[in-house]
């Protein structure tokens, strides 16, 4: 196997976080969500240039909008939920996007494999 063709399939994995605050009463929401690749990151930082140093609230929401998937792999969220987002508690929206900006597939997670 090439490295490109172990690119695209590292980059196909999705992990998932459970938001009991967007779920119903009887099950957290799960949201799923693959790696932040270069092309995102590019384009988050063109609205936001310090994202990575300096991520403010509305670029932790633009990301969720970005990277938030049912299983199906639909999108959460569009651009008109944006401003439903901006009102939403700083925990959540730091938590949800924390997660996804964490990096699952660092050093040591492989090493553990």
């Amino acid at each position: 196997m090439s490295i490109a063709e172990r690119i695209k399939e590292r980059i196909q994995r999705r992990r998932s976080i459970m938001v009991e605050e967007w779920g119903d009463e009887d099950a957290p929401l799960p949201v799923y969500f693959g790696p932040l690749v270069a092309r995102e990151l590019n384009q988050i930082q063109r609205k936001h240039p310090s994202f990575l140093t300096n991520a403010g609230l509305e670029g932790m929401v633009d990301l969720i909008i970005m990277k938030a998937e049912d299983g199906d792999g639909k999108k959460h969220f569009t651009l008109e939920d944006k401003p439903i987002l901006m009102r939403e508690e700083v925990h959540i929206i730091s938590r949800v996007a924390g997660e996804m900006l964490s990096g699952a597939d660092s050093v040591e997670q492989h090493e553990k494999n």
